[in-house]
């Protein structure tokens, strides 16, 4: 996601400075607000109109002077884009049925044939109207008291968040949303944002969202997110962020470029309040302080509509040397924020690099997508080491530098430890390590292996399955895709089930028993168990866990008390059960071809390439390497990981 965007970013901000950088300057020189009233002279009707409210002209000031980040996209595409959101925001449709009905409207549409326009052209009326509606809210609500005029300007007065197309929205969302404010705004504690945010969030939170993870890699939607209502992580911050922001409650969004264990960027809300402190929050969960954020992170940043100047005037060389996301970076790094303690300070010996590096090179630490790496901060070496501030643990990085519109790794792969602070490199030693591989992709962020642990295996002879007796508890997360329970039961039942632990909503794929340890023909009986009927979600029934098919699933509607079971029609003595975890087809598949590579001197190694004969793979590596499973056949989702124990841990 971000490669495409940050290209596109690139060369629209280009277009838009082109005529107010310094040409021939090593370094680029921002355009002041003067010479953004020389490009656009219309904007000074906008600062005329504020000659006699200073506050409203700083706001006005604070909008033009970051005119030149900003952008929006037009054409056909767009078009198809933001009907397939609102066509998939009914719930009348599939993601693929959306696609397929917006396709039918434009045709074959592709997000590169967008055309940018700067909003260095922007229409001074829709500012004046943006300031006055945001000075509106701002004033007349009780929390507004609280909010400081840099937060003002940061998280209610901006009229875009990124780079969505334009059109007015505030007073549309306005109008719908503060009446539902109406009963708190006389109480005392009204006059502190997060009191606000509560009572808001807690009918917002009522509005069906429509989610799919294969949304969000385009440009932003905008405004009209607030009555469609779908969309990945990123369209759920940002329709929160015009709610609030249209009431006067300051908010924004944070995100992580790289979520710490996995391959995507992860976007949230925060709000500020009273005090200026900052809550993280999501559509369906109310604020809470950011320091008890879950989740394994790297860095986090915070969007802000103002360009971080701090960050551009560190840079040393040509700008356009600079890895595009922090060229003219809107965001600040709010890792410490999250972190408090656990934020360590990174330092990287010199002599731990790959090649030399002068002192004027910026140094990316950069994490893994895939077999990508992208850059999260950048440093120039200090002396002997290469330092980064604010680094929590528990993540791989490598560091890389930027050369000819490509990042070249100048170290290997590290774990930096989050309780002690030291440093573990993925060298990969030359004694070799057979290793048996089972998935390529961490189960247990998906958590349905470890809805398994408590779960048992019961006989009856009667169909309610009182009394029964427990044949097994899953004690252990299953870790492959064919599980094999060998039983030395001497009792012979005509009823058998799965029965789902506490809070497990009876998430199991497959179950088949058998007469004899070595048999491989399962037994076959009637289906029993415990339906979602109307009240849950009929593709992931109980009927599923008997189907020959260990990629279709159970899912109770309820988190205790879903079982699925067979009736044998006689009493049989089973002595061998294999079962299948739900799953997202990340196990090893028999028949696909896989290829396994290692890490060394920063490039990845193929081992080979091998079809799998049945649920596991059996390599030959490097002792200690870091590693990635890649199917050729089919699936995306893939992770890099080191053999630990013999098991695989992802990171």
């Amino acid at each position: 996601m971000y490669n495409h965007i940050d290209r596109m970013k690139r060369i629209t901000v280009y277009i838009s400075l082109l005529s107010l950088l310094i040409v021939g300057c090593k370094k680029a020189s921002l355009p002041t607000i003067d010479e953004i009233l020389q490009s656009n002279p219309l904007l000074e009707t906008v600062l005329q109109k504020y000659e006699s409210d200073s506050l409203k002209r700083k706001a006005a000031e604070f909008l033009i002077e970051n005119l030149p980040y900003y952008y929006s996209y037009e054409g056909e595409p767009m078009k198809y884009y933001q009907k397939l959101y609102q066509l998939f925001g009914t719930g009348l449709y599939t993601l693929e049925e959306a696609q397929d009905s917006a396709r039918s409207l434009y045709g074959a549409t592709a997000l590169n044939q967008l055309t940018p326009t700067s909003d260095m052209d922007i229409s001074p009326d829709y500012l004046i109207d943006n300031i006055e509606w945001a000075f509106r809210v701002w004033k007349e609500q009780p929390w507004g008291k609280n909010v400081s005029f840099t937060d003002f300007c940061e998280y209610i007065l901006p009229y875009r968040i990124k780079d969505e197309p334009l059109k007015p929205w505030r007073e549309k969302i306005y109008k719908k949303f503060n009446p539902l404010l109406d009963s708190i705004r006389g109480l005392p504690e009204a006059t502190d944002p997060l009191f606000a945010a509560r009572a808001l969030l807690d009918s917002v939170s009522k509005i069906p969202f429509y989610f799919s993870s294969s949304l969000g890699y385009g440009p932003h939607i905008g405004p009209d997110l607030v009555e469609w209502s779908s969309g990945n992580c990123r369209e759920s911050a940002d329709m929160l962020i015009y709610i609030f922001r249209a009431v006067g409650i300051p908010c924004g969004c944070d995100y992580m470029p790289l979520r710490g264990d996995a391959n995507v960027a992860h976007f949230w809300n925060f709000m500020l309040d009273k005090y200026g402190d900052s809550y993280y929050m999501y559509k369906d969960r109310m604020p809470e302080p950011v320091r008890d954020y879950w989740g394994i992170r790297s860095k986090i940043y915070r969007q802000t509509f103002s360009l971080n100047r701090d960050m551009t005037e560190k840079i040393k060389g040509n700008i356009e040397e600079v890895y595009p996301t922090f060229r003219y970076p809107n965001f600040l790094d709010v890792t410490h924020l999250y972190s408090g303690r656990n934020a360590r300070t990174l330092a990287i010996s010199r002599d731990k690099l790959l090649q030399d590096i002068s002192d004027d090179e910026i140094i990316y630490l950069c994490g893994a997508s895939q077999m990508q790496w992208t850059p999260l901060a950048y440093a120039y070496p200090t002396g002997d080491d290469i330092i980064f501030d604010d680094v929590e643990g528990m993540v791989v990085f490598q560091l890389a530098i930027y050369k000819s519109n490509e990042l070249i790794p100048v170290s290997e792969p590290f774990e930096f430890n989050k309780a002690t602070g030291g440093i573990h490199y993925f060298h990969g030693s030359e004694e070799p390590e057979e290793v048996k591989l089972l998935n390529k992709y961490h189960q247990f962020i998906e958590s349905f292996p470890r809805r398994m642990v408590g779960g048992t295996f019961e006989g009856s002879n009667h169909a309610d399955f009182i009394p029964s007796d427990t044949l097994f508890i899953i004690k252990d997360y299953p870790l492959r895709l064919h599980n094999v329970i060998r039983l030395n039961n001497t009792k012979s039942y005509r009823y058998y089930r799965y029965f789902g632990p506490k809070d497990g909503y009876c998430n199991i794929s497959e179950v088949s028993y058998y007469l004899d340890q070595q048999d491989t023909c399962k037994l076959e009986g009637r289906l029993l168990g415990t339906s979602n009927g109307k009240e849950g979600d009929a593709e992931h029934d109980y009927s599923n866990v008997h189907d020959g098919d260990p990629y279709t699933s159970f899912n109770y509607y309820l988190p205790t008390g879903g079982w699925a079971g067979l009736d044998f029609g006689k009493p049989l003595c089973v002595k061998k059960i294999i079962f299948t975890p739900r799953n997202r087809d990340n196990y090893v598949r028999k028949g696909d071809r896989y290829e396994l590579f290692y890490s060394s001197a920063g490039k990845w190694i193929s081992v080979g390439t091998q079809i799998a004969a049945s649920d596991s793979l059996l390599y030959t590596v490097p002792k200690g390497a870091l590693l990635y499973l890649k199917n050729h056949t089919r699936g995306k989702d893939e992770r890099i990981f080191e053999l630990r124990d013999g098991i695989q841990q992802y990171w």
